[in-house]
């Protein structure tokens, strides 16, 4: 089964949350927005600092603010910027196999781990919060966290 790391998705939610501030914020007020576990959010805004998706400033007035809009960042950036490089196999993009010799498929994955790239590369975060927003409509949550201005409706 394909899944996205709990950690990718705490990300993407943290990045939609972000660009509905105009200020920066803190790391425990991120947490108490979207429900996520203030130590994962530490952990998750760290990660999308090194890659750049984030810009920190520290001091009295510090926190965290977007990099860029969402509709410049893709759900395969954020996803490699957490998980590393998108790969459904070893021997993707000419990676090492250890069955080399007895699958015979080598290099056959390519186009299937290309495709999905494609796709994950193709949507930005600013069309999945617009997405997010015509799904819910007014009032609705999600289980697992909420990003409305109106802070977490389900703690994680």
């Amino acid at each position: 089964m394909l899944r996205l790391s709990k950690l990718t998705d705490y990300a993407v939610v943290a990045l939609v949350r972000l660009a509905q501030q105009d200020e920066m914020m803190t790391s425990p007020s991120l947490s108490h927005a979207t429900g996520i576990p203030e130590p994962t959010v530490a952990k998750v805004l760290k990660i999308l600092a090194a890659d750049e998706l984030v810009i920190s400033l520290r001091g009295a007035r510090g926190g965290y603010r977007l990099a860029q809009p969402l509709n410049k960042i893709s759900v395969a950036r954020v996803i490699t910027a957490v998980d590393g490089p998108i790969s459904l196999t070893a021997c993707v993009d000419g990676g090492e196999c250890d069955a080399r010799t007895l699958c015979g498929l080598c290099g056959q994955w390519d186009a299937v781990n290309d495709a999905i790239r494609g796709a994950l590369s193709s949507i930005t975060l600013a069309d999945m919060q617009t997405r997010g927003q015509a799904a819910r409509g007014p009032g609705a949550g999600c289980a697992a966290h909420d990003i409305s201005a109106a802070g977490p409706a389900v703690a994680v």
